[in-house]
């Protein structure tokens, strides 16, 4: 057999197969004796059937079966030795002409090739690694926030200004019908408040979503509008009141504390602030770190350039999954994954140049401590480690787990060493700035 790359440009080729006859004709000769006991053939009985009536009746079949044994095996052992780094897998060139019958048989595989190209991670850019923040007034708000939840609701007859209110907001053109429950200071206007007050359960008062909020953004959460949508939204919803309370603030006293903390960990006002900064500072970091990733992975996108295989990829994607895709949802679906594709590859050259690895104990590091978190947001502030690690090694005993436990650790180190190559520009801002900052606005 004559097997050798044809090379169309730098991420295209062609594998090219000569078959002859010896190749495979010593396990076509295996089959067919195999085949004779078996043999069926009008005038003959069982068994009796002459040789080269078998070959006449199944020669071809069994020839193309090994004829593909053999190609696909040696296809596979020159990708290894060749040791070509492939996007998707070979793809055979359809030849509806070929003559079984010639003493070469010609077989010919498209292949896509990872390109190769420069990673220069320490490029100049405008990258920014956000410091957020938890100022008097996210503070003040959500002392106010622990208070009225676990207050005393106390259900009235209408709406006065200090009401909590309960009930539908619904728009059956734009899909929407959220319940929800809002006080009347969530709103932008006094205006809009205003037309609340005095209703009583049952009522409809009818809004326009045109600045509604503050931010824009709480149509999210009040509404479950897609953020694509929010920005410049401005369609009357209507709201159903279910129903009113009027809340008396909890005490602020070592009991809520204990309730809220575990026995002991917060003791006053002053600790429970600062108990709140912490924990808030922490959430923000996370989301800061996400928004960092995404930056730094944006940035390496645009300003890394390199050719794929495009039209291979367009190919090859109609012959992968459970459901063959028509050559124009190929196209769609390699313009949906391409972008990703691409920081896959930057990805795995960051990891290769910078000698990132993972082994079994960063994933019983990272599980760990992520046990460890989801406990004390449960109260178990202290948890035995026979506890932790119990839990640690049945997550750990599930593939799919440590698959995404994995990519997360990846992630993780990734954006360590983003942090330290890409070396952004450090800014301090209130979640407001930040949020703002993230939504471009």
């Amino acid at each position: 057999m004559d097997i050798k790359r044809v090379a169309i440009d730098a991420v295209n080729e062609t594998i090219v197969m000569t078959v002859v006859h010896m190749d495979y004709k010593g396990q076509v000769a295996k089959r067919i004796n195999e085949k004779m006991p078996l043999a069926t053939v009008k005038g003959f009985r069982k068994g009796q059937v002459p040789k080269d009536l078998v070959e006449k009746q199944y020669g071809k079949a069994i020839k193309k079966e090994e004829v593909k044994k053999v190609v696909d095996l040696a296809l596979e052992r020159f990708v290894q030795s060749e040791r070509l780094n492939l996007l998707g897998t070979p793809l055979a060139k359809e030849n509806e002409e070929l003559d079984w019958d010639a003493e070469e048989l010609v077989f010919e595989y498209e292949i896509g090739l990872v390109p190769s190209f420069e990673l220069d991670l320490e490029a100049k850019n405008d990258i920014v690694k956000y410091v957020v923040t938890a100022d008097d007034k996210l503070i003040d708000g959500q002392v106010t926030r622990i208070q009225k939840q676990f207050g005393v609701a106390n259900p009235v007859e209408k709406v006065t200004a200090d009401a909590d209110i309960a009930g539908t907001f619904v728009n059956a053109e734009n899909g929407i019908d959220n319940q929800t429950t809002f006080s009347l200071d969530v709103f932008k206007d006094k205006a809009t408040a205003d037309l609340f007050i005095g209703k009583e359960v049952g009522d409809v008062v009818t809004v326009n979503t045109k600045g509604l909020f503050q931010d824009d953004h709480q149509l999210m959460d009040y509404l479950k509008v897609g953020h694509d949508n929010v920005h410049d939204l401005a369609i009357d919803v209507e709201f159903t009141i279910s129903a009113i309370n009027v809340s008396e603030p909890a005490e602020l006293n070592q009991e809520l504390f204990d309730k809220l903390f575990g026995e002991g960990n917060v003791a006053s006002l002053e600790d429970l602030k600062a108990k709140i900064k912490e924990d808030a500072e922490a959430q923000f970091a996370q989301q800061a770190d996400q928004k960092l990733l995404a930056d730094v992975q944006n940035f390496l996108v645009e300003n890394t350039k390199f050719d794929l295989p495009s039209e291979f990829l367009i190919k090859w994607l109609q012959t992968v999954g459970e459901k063959q895709l028509t050559p124009e949802e190929a196209i769609v679906e390699y313009a949906r994954s391409e972008r990703g594709l691409r920081f896959q590859l930057i990805e795995g050259k960051a990891m290769a140049t910078s000698d990132i690895k993972i082994n079994f104990e960063d994933l019983k590091a990272f599980t760990t401590n992520a046990i460890k978190q989801q406990m004390a947001q449960f109260g178990q502030t202290n948890p035995t480690d026979e506890e932790v690690q119990g839990i640690v090694a049945r997550v750990l005993s599930n593939q799919e787990e440590v698959k995404r436990i994995s990519d997360q650790v990846v992630a993780a180190k990734l954006l360590d060493l983003f942090k330290e190559k890409a070396n952004p520009t450090t800014k301090e801002v209130t979640y407001e700035e930040f949020i703002a900052a993230s939504y471009g606005e």
